[in-house]
């Protein structure tokens, strides 16, 4: 039985079990909350002293969370979502916000969009911080259970308690070495080259490759790589195409050329998704607006 009273229990100590439970690492999380791995272990001893339960334990050269602690963090989360609601409810105030901001981009958006929403917020939110991370193709659970705040996606996962609304619209292009090659003006040139293309780590690949091949049109993809990132460096120095939206020509394939692709294909939309918590947040509201705004001023 703990000693403990449940008023001793506080936001940060449910952020810290948070921070704990995503980054399975106590010196990741202390990192993340900036503080010191003596900190944060004191803290978590205070934590199991409430709950009675270990909550994490050594597995490796890493920590899991025990089953206690996997039901807490998703309470921790609701109980956060609660009391950020409380403190907005006479309205939200950027410039005194002080929080982390877990957003989920692959390399287009990230590109595009991030750069422009961390200047915005240093300017009108300072107290907030941005993080990063990989969305790959991605599952509810990344926004009910992985602590993420907002995903930017061009395939939002399909659920009940998920929101969706569409950002821009782009258009797919062929990407290539100007040195070696020219652009592919025919489909049967396109069809000729070998070529480059994504498939994340959960074995998806990408829309555009699943629309050619339900229509039965093959290609030689030689080499898959997780991310936009890495295409470049397999199109320099050789023939090879890659297809994607063309929009990346303003990011990390800026140094390839591209035309357009001598097929038509569908348009990519690109869409930002969130958790039905999160819908009426004041805060969440204006990092949607602000996502809003920037997409606008990127494509205008």
């Amino acid at each position: 039985m703990s000693d403990f009273d449940h008023l001793d229990l506080d936001g940060h100590g449910l952020q810290l079990l948070l921070a704990v439970h995503e980054e399975g690492s106590i010196t990741h999380a202390a990192r993340r909350l900036g503080l010191t791995q003596s900190a944060v272990s004191h803290a978590l001893d205070k934590l199991r002293a409430i709950t009675g339960d270990a909550l994490f334990v050594r597995a490796g050269r890493g920590i899991v969370a025990t089953a206690q602690a996997e039901a807490l963090a998703h309470r921790a989360r609701a109980l956060l979502d609660e009391m950020r609601a409380f403190s907005h409810a006479a309205g939200f105030a950027p410039a005194r916000w002080k929080g982390t901001i877990t957003l989920a981009a692959n390399d287009l958006q990230r590109d595009l969009l991030v750069p422009p929403l961390l200047a915005r917020l240093r300017q009108e939110c300072p107290g907030a911080r941005l993080r990063i991370w990989p969305s790959g193709a991605p599952q509810p659970p990344l926004l009910r259970e992985q602590g993420c705040d907002l995903v930017l996606t061009p395939r939002p996962p399909e659920a009940a308690d998920l929101m969706q609304k569409r950002l821009f619209e782009d258009r797919y292009a062929v990407f290539f070495d100007p040195a070696l090659r020219t652009a592919p003006t025919t489909r049967a040139e396109y069809l000729a080259a070998q070529h480059v293309s994504v498939r994340y780590e959960d074995g998806r690949g990408l829309d555009v490759d699943d629309w050619l091949a339900a229509r039965g049109i093959g290609r030689e993809v030689i080499a898959t790589v997780p991310g936009y990132a890495g295409i470049a460096s397999l199109l320099r120095g050789s023939a090879r195409l890659a297809t994607g939206p063309s929009l990346l020509s303003r990011g990390v394939l800026r140094d390839l050329a591209s035309a357009a692709l001598p097929i038509d294909t569908p348009a990519m939309p690109m869409y930002m998704v969130w958790h039905l918590r999160r819908q009426h947040d004041p805060s969440h509201r204006w990092l949607r607006e602000a996502v809003e705004s920037i997409a606008r001023q990127a494509l205008g």
